[in-house]
């Protein structure tokens, strides 16, 4: 149940301020807060103790009244991000909508709309009144809307565009602020370049017109206009490699370094942040990765896509990046956003949406996991429990996906009673070991032990 008290008052001026950082900053417990304390089983202080320092976000615009809050950090569960959005060559509005209960429904904890084709205002809206998650935006995106080429965006029209947003109710926003025109020269040898949509876009724009992204330059104003609505950045990584050759070099880094002074600016006028982060990063790198983003960018939370650990694997990338996933995830990325089979190659259709978030749901369970969370503990044990009781509807309604696993299991037992006796089609009766496990005779293998025992010692 969203809280009846968590929508607030629009405000009067945008010199006002009443986000979630500069209330926890005051001492207050937000309706907010006290809704992600039930959410994660914390304790509400610690909450309010964590979003002040900017180690932990509740992306909640003042104006999404469907929203059920949620929180994205170190101490809360590693969360999901799904991206949806129609283009321009394919989707509809009632697609995009169905598209977002469907990300609700596998589990997405935040929704990223990415639309770039027609009707955006209105798909966007029908959206945040339907979703009661999150939903996140690249306003650049829209701002391109009629223009022929990147060279012809403004600060004016992206200005215009982030403001508009913030009214409709946007919780969060890519803004691609560190990517700056010094840091354009370290990427001419790479790969694959540049892949952020937009970063590319910004790119194009600053060497046309041989001046400073933008974004950057005004990024004062783009704090005013999140102080007044309560939009949470998501500090966007323009320059995240592309492909594996590229991972990890000069021009990653030397944006990461820019979006940490840009966390600090946010921080200052209260504004939450989270920081994204790679792209395409093989194993080896990956726990340097996450603690040279909390290090620099000063333990904002770390928004990841995948990494995706290899690049030979199209179709399959869902696989790839969830690997990436959980391991950055153990070591501290705090949202994860998922990838689909159709990376690379695609728009997700419904059946990539639903594969892409079942990966990403194990990949961020095994992280909790890994982190030491009691909670994810708890749900693994029971399931096994039930598996070893061979409480096959407990285990169905347990798992992630309850109608595949059940199908899965009843495929290959055609009578109806095989379907619920303690044995599956892998093994069968005779030589299940859990079954055989159940038959040992534990008294008496403990007499045997005894009697074994005191025979070595009497012989020594």
């Amino acid at each position: 149940m969203v809280p009846p008290t968590r929508t607030r008052t629009a405000f009067e001026s945008t010199a006002a301020c009443r986000t979630q950082m500069h209330l926890a900053r005051n001492g207050v417990v937000s309706p907010e807060m006290q809704r992600v304390a039930e959410r994660e089983q914390l304790p509400p202080e610690l909450i309010r103790a964590e979003v002040a320092r900017g180690r932990m976000i509740i992306p909640a615009n003042v104006h999404h009244a469907a929203l059920d809050p949620m929180a994205i950090g170190l101490k809360a569960r590693v969360k999901i991000n799904a991206n949806i959005g129609n283009s321009p060559t394919t989707s509809s509005l009632d697609e995009e909508v169905a598209k977002l209960r469907l990300a609700e429904h596998w589990g997405a904890d935040t929704v990223m709309d990415l639309s770039t084709g027609k009707r955006i205002d209105e798909t966007r809206q029908a959206i945040l009144d339907a979703a009661a998650v999150p939903i996140g935006t690249v306003p650049i995106y829209q701002a391109m809307e009629g223009l022929r080429h990147a060279e012809e965006l403004t600060i004016e029209l992206l200005l215009e565009t982030i403001e508009r947003q913030a009214r409709q109710g946007v919780d969060y926003m890519t803004i691609h602020a560190g990517v700056r025109l010094e840091h354009l020269p370290l990427c001419r040898h790479r790969v694959t370049g540049i892949v952020s949509r937009g970063g590319g876009l910004l790119a194009r724009w600053m060497v046309e017109h041989r001046q400073e992204n933008p974004l950057y330059e005004h990024f004062d104003e783009i704090l005013e206009i999140c102080r007044a609505h309560d939009v949470s950045l998501s500090l966007g990584d323009g320059l995240r490699p592309g492909c594996i050759a590229d991972a990890s070099d000069a021009a990653q880094f030397a944006e990461l370094a820019t979006l940490g002074d840009l966390t600090l600016r946010a921080w200052e006028r209260d504004v939450q942040v989270m920081v994204e982060g790679p792209g395409h990063v093989p194993l080896d790198q990956l726990e340097m990765n996450v603690r040279r983003q909390q290090e620099v960018c000063h333990e904002a939370p770390f928004y990841t896509l995948g990494p995706l650990v290899t690049d030979i694997a199209p179709g399959y990338d869902h696989i790839t990046s969830a690997i990436g996933a959980a391991i950055v995830g153990w070591h501290g990325t705090s949202m994860l956003c998922y990838v689909t089979p159709k990376e690379h190659l695609g728009l997700p259709n419904a059946e990539d949406v639903k594969q892409g978030l079942i990966a990403y749901r194990i990949a961020a369970h095994a992280a909790d996991l890994a982190r030491g969370s009691k909670r994810a503990a708890a749900w693994d044990r029971e399931l096994s429990q039930a598996r070893f009781s061979f409480d096959w509807r407990k285990q169905f309604a347990l798992s992630l996906d309850p109608e595949t696993a059940q199908a899965m299991h009843d495929e290959t037992l055609g009578d109806d009673y095989f379907k619920s006796a303690e044995f599956c089609s892998m093994c069968g009766p005779k030589f299940c070991p859990m079954h055989n496990f159940k038959d040992i005779d534990w008294d008496a293998i403990g007499e045997v032990v005894a009697q074994r025992k005191a025979a070595r010692t009497a012989l020594a």
